[in-house]
């Protein structure tokens, strides 16, 4: 028994001895380190590392030193390793299907494995763009329509993604992939505590990703990807400014400390003052700090810190009359809002080998916001004459929340295939009061110059909890090389719990309300070659009620039951390409068609109040289309369109049938044309000039209007057409840039509806011819 013990012993240290150790480290052609690098054995697949935080690695190889290196993103290549250190040089890939997205999964993958209408907004087209705001870089995304008053709105704005123009909750938005607000709280003010000189880049997905992210990623989700610490200081201060009265000042800092730590921050400060439309001015100031903390070679950590500190006046949209005669003297002089809102985010990941890594994820976020709002504000009239009297409303929204999300992933050998397991659970208290406010309205004017809160008159007061429990998987295979299926599902649960804290002086009484979804998605591409793929896919959607729409509705009276509003459902067909000929055309185009059930659309009601209610059906289908052109080096053309349909299938408003009929501030024709030329013979300088097109859209239910004659019309938007110009030059340390805004002077709203109480069109103006100037100093 001994001598076997000894022989086995001796044949265990023989083994040990056979494995050699060889070090290397994996870099880009820049000499950055490629950290999470995987360095596999190409005799044994098994036996697989992973480069650490410095791109470096070590792995035990038997007598053939063989190895594939492999990062996502860059070209695989084979080498043998030698003894002593390995410099292993890895290519980016810039194949068409080999651009690298993480959007539909939370995961690295190649865009040739998504099977889906997906658009990257890269780092150099942010920088190269100097866009103004968000919707400059959105809109350069076929099928995406993100509309704003540069004038008058304050970054509000209206989002259209395979839907119509609206401010629903049908579009998610995320930071690092994580919901920027909770579910049920109105999100689209998520754009209004975004912090631009953050964004690394952009990705956009188009139709529902319920599957991954939950509800309200029905039109599409937007994924803004914050900046990471830069292994050498860089930085720098810039500054705007354009005859909109508006200035800019921001500043961006990243640095390593050692070789572990890693830090960024970056700041931005505007203010607008007074504007060609009265009472527009607003402040911001944003601040996103991000640590790095490399732990071990297999753990990272990272932390983000956000706070948003914004206030604006609220203009308001202008009459018919005022529109077409040009004058924008808003009606609003005292209608407002503010909101302070914090977000903090860590995530930690875990590598735990070649094949499994998990994230998980902690998110606090706290937002206040209070408002007089403008939309809310009622002139009292007799006879069709102003009396000189009105009502409004002061209302606050405030919530805190505290999310955890945990994301495993397992490669497989078999099949190239994948499994991601996940589950989250977001519980978010909100608290919200409104009460009414005697308005003083100017009857030669026509202004509304003040008002007196009416203290203890109550519309609601209540406080409410929202909590959303979820699990999800996907599962990803190649049965053939050439082919990718894809299939996910998510369960949803929700529980709002309602109070209300003026029982029987205001709102409905105390209830608890319960949703849930299950959300399926299959698809799959197929890649005929490094250059054309083909994928097709279906998906479900689905948004619950926000609890500013269930808890507040007009057709519910004091201490009565919570109206009962349905969650919207949407199911997804889609069918799509991409593809690359040579270096010089690049196109990416989408069929979809997008099925809604008990779509939540606003109405009015005799009073003249917004309510909402659930459509029957909807049905929205088009094409959606980007091409990028390179006929020489120096010049590119591009287009990103749309056309669609947005249509009522069943659907009745007093009594009125409007099934089969179109919705309304729903274009058919969307598209944005751009021409840039970048001279080799002046390096550093750019030119563009920008073409928006929004296509005539109907701004009522069709046969609404009601003329007079015993006929009835459909009020309508022509759409416009505006033409932008971008000069930029970048010197070694400085850039400098100016646009010119609607060069010919069109007169276009951001969005146009129709009011049956006025029998006319109300307009969010867009902006005038203008000029913006900016200059950066780089460090």
């Amino acid at each position: 028994m001994k001598n076997i013990l000894v022989l086995a012993a001796l044949f265990a240290s023989l083994c040990v001895y056979a494995q050699n150790k060889y070090n290397g480290k994996v870099v880009d052609v820049n000499n950055q380190p490629l950290a999470q690098a995987t360095i596999q054995s190409q005799i044994n697949l098994q036996n697989a590392v992973v480069a650490d935080s410095n791109g470096e690695f070590s792995i035990f190889l038997e007598e053939d030193a063989s190895v594939i290196i492999k990062f996502i993103g860059y070209k695989t290549v084979s080498k043998t390793l030698l003894r002593g250190n390995n410099i292993i040089v890895l290519v980016y890939d810039d194949e068409a299907l080999d651009e690298v997205v993480i959007s539909a999964s939370r995961e690295t993958q190649k865009r040739k494995e998504v099977p889906a209408s997906i658009s990257v907004i890269s780092s150099k087209d942010i920088t190269e763009t100097k866009a103004l705001g968000i919707d400059q870089l959105v809109n350069d995304v076929p099928g995406v329509l993100m509309s704003t008053s540069r004038v008058a709105s304050n970054e509000q704005h209206f989002m259209s993604v395979r839907s119509p123009i609206s401010t629903k909750s049908l579009f998610l938005y995320v930071e690092d992939g994580l919901p920027i607000r909770p579910t049920a709280v109105f999100n689209h003010n998520a754009l209004l505590e975004m912090n631009d000189v953050a964004f690394d880049r952009l990705e956009v997905l188009k139709g529902p990703a319920s599957s991954i992210y939950g509800s309200e990623a029905v039109g599409g989700s937007f994924n803004f990807i914050t900046k990471n610490p830069t292994r050498d200081f860089t930085g720098y201060a810039g500054f705007q400014i354009n005859d909109m009265g508006l200035t800019r000042y921001e500043m961006e800092l990243s640095k390593y400390a050692g070789e572990h730590v890693g830090f960024y921050i970056g700041v931005q400060s505007v203010q607008r003052k007074d504007g060609p439309v009265q009472y527009s001015d607003y402040e911001k100031f944003v601040l996103t700090f991000k640590n790095v903390n490399h732990i071990s070679p297999t753990v990272n950590w990272t932390n983000v810190f956000d706070i948003i500190d914004y206030r604006s006046d609220m203009t308001g949209s202008l009459s018919e009359s005022d529109y077409s005669g040009g004058n924008y003297e808003s009606d609003q002089t005292f209608t407002k809002r503010a909101a302070f809102s914090f977000r903090f985010r860590s995530t930690l990941d875990k590598i735990w080998n070649a094949k499994n890594k998990t994230a998980f994820n902690f998110v606090f976020r706290k937002n206040d916001m209070g408002q007089t709002p403008s939309y809310r504000i009622r002139q009292f009239r007799n006879s069709g004459q102003l009396t000189g009297f009105g009502r409004g409303e002061i209302n606050e929204n405030s919530f805190s929340s505290v999310v955890g999300l945990v994301q495993h992933k397992i490669n497989f050998d078999f099949a190239n295939s994948a499994l991601i397991i996940g589950s989250s659970l977001d519980y978010s208290p909100q608290d919200y009061v409104a009460e009414t406010i005697a308005v003083t309205v100017d009857t030669a004017t026509g202004q509304n110059i003040g008002y007196t809160l009416n203290a203890g008159d109550f519309i609601l007061n209540y406080d409410a909890s929202i909590l959303n429990y979820a699990g999800y998987f996907q599962y990803e295979i190649n049965p053939i090389k050439k082919l990718k299926v894809t299939a996910s599902l998510r369960y949803d649960g929700f529980e709002y719990d309602y109070n209300n804290l003026v029982d029987g002086i205001a709102g409905p009484k105390d209830s608890k309300n319960s949703y849930n979804n299950v959300s399926p998605k299959f698809g799959a591409n197929y890649n005929l070659s490094e250059k054309l793929g083909l994928y097709a896919n279906y998906s479900n959607g689905f948004t619950p009620p926000q609890t500013s729409t269930l808890y507040r509705n007009s057709f519910v009276g004091v201490g009565g039951d919570v109206f009962d509003l349905k969650p919207s459902s949407y199911d997804n067909f889609e069918l799509g390409t991409y593809f690359r000929l040579s270096n010089t055309l690049k196109a990416d185009v989408a069929l979809y068609l997008l099925e809604g059930k008990n779509t939540l659309i606003t109405l009015r009601d005799a009073n003249d109040e917004f309510f909402n209610a659930n459509a029957g059906k909807t049905r929205s289908y088009g094409i959606e289309y980007g091409i990028k052109y390179n006929p020489i080096d120096e010049l590119t053309i591009s287009h990103n369109g749309s056309f669609a349909k947005h249509r009522y299938v069943d659907f009745f408003d007093r009594g009125v049938d409007y099934s089969n009929t179109d919705r309304e501030t729903a274009p058919k024709l969307l598209g944005t044309s751009k021409i840039t030329y970048k001279p080799h013979a002046v390096k550093g300088l750019l030119l563009n000039v920008t073409h928006e097109l929004v296509g005539k859209y109907n701004t009522s239910f069709v046969g609404q209007v009601d003329n007079g004659d015993g006929t009835f019309s459909t009020a309508v938007y022509d759409g416009h057409n505006v033409f932008n110009a971008l000069v930029s030059y970048n010197m070694k340390h400085f850039e400098v840039w100016a646009h010119a805004l609607n060069i010919f002077d069109e007169l276009y709203a951001a969005r146009a509806s129709y009011n049956r109480f006025r029998g006319e069109n109300s307009y969010t103006f867009g902006n005038p011819r203008a000029f913006h100037f900016g200059v950066k100093y780089k460090f």
